[in-house]
């Protein structure tokens, strides 16, 4: 007897709730910093992609092999030279972005191999972390960042209007966007009550 495993919407992280109503049905999909396999699990089972992840740890390799997913083992900031240019439809960095040594050169990959880019990142100055570092004097802590100043994976810390500043001066497409704060839309003054921003991007070239 088979098992259908059936993913409740409530199970699913808003973040990826949003990316999964972006990517078309049966399309290929590249998740840059895959980690467990998570949202690359999601989109095969509920949009039935080509998917394929690139992963650097090895247990997070491990757990994804588990699962029956296919992630190689690879650092992206070495680039994505096996991939020829427009042959991915969807190439996602999602909380991967400001952990990367050299975000602008592994973004100018993604965009050269993937028709569309997914990209998601912790607004570095939403209203609670400027908060709690005027008041407090301390780097802040939050659920979209939940490390300690020791501890973190993230290297650069940038904000909504950075990254909107940076797309337009690198003439990124932007298709997309959405910002969100507790599990809900934020539309007035993301910069500022946006904890986490999602884009939708492509190469104005394409």
């Amino acid at each position: 007897m088979i098992k259908v495993i059936v993913i409740q919407k409530s199970e699913i992280s808003f973040d990826n709730q949003i990316i999964l109503s972006w990517i078309k049905s049966s399309s290929s999909v590249l998740d840059l910093g895959c980690g467990n396999g998570e949202l690359l699990e999601l989109l095969i089972k509920e949009k039935k992609v080509q998917g394929q992840g690139i992963e650097v740890n090895q247990q997070s390799i491990y757990n994804c092999i588990i699962k029956g997913l296919n992630v190689f083992q690879q650092d992206v900031d070495s680039g994505l030279c096996d991939f020829p240019s427009s042959s991915i439809d969807y190439v996602i960095l999602n909380q991967t972005f400001q952990q990367v040594k050299k975000p602008s050169f592994v973004l100018k990959e993604a965009l050269r191999v993937g028709k569309n880019t997914v990209v998601g990142f912790p607004n570095f100055l939403y209203i609670s972390s400027r908060l709690k570092m005027c008041f407090g004097g301390r780097v802040p802590v939050t659920p979209a960042l939940p490390y300690d100043w020791y501890d973190t994976p993230n290297l650069h810390f940038f904000s909504i209007s950075d990254f909107l500043d940076y797309c337009k001066i690198k003439k990124i497409q932007i298709k997309k966007s959405v910002f969100i704060t507790k599990n809900k839309k934020i539309k007035l003054f993301p910069n500022l009550f946006g904890e986490i921003g999602l884009f939708l991007l492509s190469s104005c070239s394409k």
